[in-house]
């Protein structure tokens, strides 16, 4: 292969070599390394870059993931403790491009860089952009903090590997073609969440222009308190002592740590009541406060934002309590452990739960949707802010009753209808307004990654004056259209709802 199609890149640690894909005709580098192993003594520690290496590294093939369970019956673990490394992929031409980072989701515990639906051929086609995603420390190596065993660690490793990352990105992006004052960061569902925790991030200031976060979950975050809890139900898990030092989890096989780490997941009854076992922490270095505060009080990234949700984000959860009554006990249950003095309003603004969809609703707006709406009421006050509902949905998931489920707005946003496991139900059904909800996300998003704005049907999240009601969302079904501030009744109740703390009501903490 000639060298045109094989591109090389002078990074500050050394040179890589892509390859132009042979399928979409696009430049790709792949598993670019940006930080060291973060395995043995490096384990819970701040990441460090990624040592020179001589020559020319050959960067055809993707790099190992973060470790992470596969939650199959037979417990498999892949992934390496070496895994702080990128993709990039960008036209084959010589422009200088805006960039485009995109952070993956997976409950902060699984998923990858190279994921199907996310190694972005399609959207950077559509866009014309120097794309990059990549892989960061997920689970009970990166999403726990350990500080309560000692202070040799760093309480959000995933947080500081994306920092790091972006780093790489601002001195490096350039050689491929980026342009490094226009970087936008991009996610969706716990990628999402990062993208707002880089935005709270003090050492992230200054290294991202613009921010994408799709179906985020807000307000998952852990206190130091909480995190405590679940570093000893984790050593339980493991069979050790209370006093159990860093220096001995650092000596188990990480294998061991990950199914431990899995087992809390699977076994956890807190998960419906929106406690899973790996969060972010509150740490005065990656996460100075809950982001409702940061925002609230206008200490966040002054960038560009557009945030949403899709409108059957929990569909799934209409299947669990067969009547009212075990719906409006699991309810409270949930939202007590918040804001006890508050949950029945809540719970009174989705007609209190008397049938599966309110039910349904209650539980994806208390994880995505009423947050994200208190964190853009407040960006708008600092920064231009865009919100947006996706409520496409195939004749076929309608019909299963699933309708606009959690990351259906991923294919929609990267072109690929059969990228993801549920949107192979819609392989015989008809493309047509698939294909155009797709070309309209993407020609919005395409603006946003190369101007801070969309298009100009969509308005900003803005303020009330005169007749107008303020809050305009878009709405991406059969097309685009415009709502003013939907759910008016549901969103005054959430306002009065404190969701930054879990377990306020536990006497146990």
């Amino acid at each position: 292969m000639n060298a045109r199609r094989q591109p090389v890149v002078q990074t500050t640690a050394g040179a890589v070599r892509g390859q132009v894909d042979p399928h979409t005709g696009m430049r790709t580098w792949r598993g670019v390394p940006f930080g060291a192993n973060t395995a043995g003594t490096h384990r819970f520690r701040e990441p460090k870059p990624v040592q020179p290496w001589p020559g020319v590294r050959d960067c055809t093939r993707f790099g190992p993931p973060a470790m992470q369970g596969t939650f199959g019956i037979r417990g498999t673990v892949l992934g390496s403790e070496d895994c702080l490394n990128l993709d990039i992929v960008r036209p084959d031409t010589d422009e200088v491009l805006p960039v485009v980072v995109c952070f993956h989701g997976g409950t902060f515990v699984t998923g990858a860089s190279h994921e199907k639906v996310l190694q972005g051929h399609r959207l950077t086609a559509a866009t014309n952009i120097v794309y990059v995603s990549l892989n960061f420390r997920l689970g009970v190596l990166g999403y726990l903090d350990v500080r309560s065993l000692g202070d040799d660690c760093v309480a959000n490793p995933a947080i500081r590997d994306q920092i790091l990352a972006l780093r790489w990105i601002r001195d490096n992006i350039a050689a491929f073609g980026g342009d490094p004052d226009a970087v936008t960061i991009m996610g969706e569902s716990a990628g999402g969440a990062a993208v707002l925790h880089l935005m709270c991030a003090p050492d992230a200031r200054g290294l991202f222009h613009r921010a994408i976060a799709q179906s985020p979950p807000p307000a998952s975050v852990h206190s130091r308190r909480q995190a405590a809890r679940w570093v000893q139900a984790l050593i339980r898990k493991l069979g050790l002592a209370p006093d159990t030092t860093l220096d001995q989890l650092r000596d188990i096989p990480a294998e061991t740590l990950v199914r431990a780490g899995q087992s809390l997941m699977f076994n956890s009854k807190e998960a419906l009541q929106f406690n899973i076992s790996f969060m972010p922490t509150l740490d005065s270095a990656s996460l100075p406060q809950h982001p409702i505060d940061t925002f609230n009080a206008g200490e966040q990234a002054r960038v560009p934002l557009i945030v949403g949700t899709n409108s059957d984000e929990a569909s799934f959860t209409k299947a669990i309590y067969q009547t009212s009554r075990q719906r409006q006990r699991a309810a409270r249950r949930a939202l007590n452990v918040f804001d006890p003095d508050n949950a029945l309003d809540v719970i009174e603004a989705y007609d209190d739960v008397g049938a599966r969809g309110d039910f349904a609703e209650l539980m994806a707006d208390a994880v995505f949707w009423a947050p994200s709406v208190i964190l853009a009421t407040a960006h708008r006050m600092v920064a231009p802010t865009y919100m947006y509902r996706f409520a496409y949905a195939s004749a076929a998931m309608r019909k299963l009753g699933l309708g606009a489920i959690h990351a259906a707005d991923l294919v929609a946003v990267y072109g690929d209808p059969f990228a993801t496991v549920t949107s192979k139900l819609d392989r015989f059904g008809p493309r047509d307004t698939f294909q155009e909800v797709s070309r309209l996300m993407q020609y919005h998003w395409g603006e946003f990654f190369h101007t801070g704005t969309p298009g100009t049907e969509w308005p900003s999240y803005g303020f009330k004056r005169g007749d107008d009601p303020g809050r305009a969302t878009a709405v991406f079904e059969y097309g685009i259209r415009v709502e003013y501030d939907p759910k008016a009744e549901q969103r005054t109740a959430w306002e009065s709802f404190d969701m930054r703390e879990w377990g306020i009501s536990r006497t146990d903490l």
